[in-house]
């Protein structure tokens, strides 16, 4: 059994807007472990760290994702090599999609990729999400998919991920599970909660063997407009607050 290391000292050698970077990728974490999102120890959120450097915050590999706080999170460079002193080491598989990821698009400044059960069992349908549900068309509307590979790897891979990725939020690993990208924290984990959502209608709705009503593709082309209006374009930042307040209400200790 993996044990927790002491660590003591971490937000007195990082900036303030690292600290800050580290506490909110540290509740993406945690929400994600609560959502029943994760895969024991075996999928990664990253973010990058405020600054001039592109240096990456990415889970101690060994730790449930209910176990992570600021401090344990582990500082990388494009390399996957730590920056920072820490006892812990990272998943070289799951930096290969997130380096690739990160290097190639400046915006893609937290990335969430989870093997969710839905997700994963839409990832192996061959026509992928459909368009039958509320949260489908907000995906659609910049969703990409890339082929199966095989276990992240290969660094050969990554200029294949990049041109699937293109400018898109919504990233479908095809047998394999789902990713989102975005510029900040907030964003990246509501577009996950979306995207898990739409996947666990469809399952559902597949299963209940009636024919499905597809929307209008016309309505999907219009679907991010509509997400701004409904959110007067704060997207993420408007659920995010009240997520925090959850997790502190369950378990503060996140933020150590």
């Amino acid at each position: 059994m993996t044990q927790q290391k002491p660590l003591t000292g971490v937000r007195d050698r990082v900036t303030p807007e690292e600290w800050e970077q580290r506490v909110s990728l540290a509740a993406a974490y945690r929400l994600v472990a609560h959502f029943h999102w994760d895969d024991l120890i075996f999928t990664h959120l990253s973010a990058r760290v405020p600054g001039s450097d592109h240096h990456f915050l990415i889970n101690p590999y060994g730790m449930t994702f209910d176990e992570i706080t600021a401090s344990s999170l582990v500082k990388v460079d494009l390399g996957g090599n730590k920056v920072m002193d820490s006892p812990y080491e990272i998943n070289q598989a799951g930096f290969t999609i997130h380096s690739a990821i990160h290097a190639a698009r400046e915006d893609a400044k937290c990335i969430l990729h989870v093997h969710s059960v839905n997700g994963a069992a839409v990832s192996a349908q061959k026509d992928g999400l459909l368009p039958i549900s509320q949260q489908s068309i907000f995906v659609l509307s910049s969703l990409a998919y890339h082929d199966y590979e095989g276990v992240a790897l290969r660094a050969d891979e990554k200029p294949r991920l990049v041109r699937d990725l293109g400018e898109k939020n919504f990233f479908m690993l095809r047998n394999h599970g789902l990713i989102t990208v975005a510029n900040n924290l907030p964003d990246a984990f509501l577009f996950m909660y979306t995207f898990e959502s739409a996947c666990m209608i469809q399952v559902r709705a597949q299963a209940g063997g009636g024919e499905l009503i597809p929307i209008d593709r016309r309505i999907i082309a219009t679907a991010r407009q509509q997400a701004a209006t409904v959110t007067e374009e704060a997207v993420g930042a408007l659920a995010w607050p009240a997520l925090l307040r959850k997790l502190d209400r369950i378990d503060p200790s996140y933020r150590n």
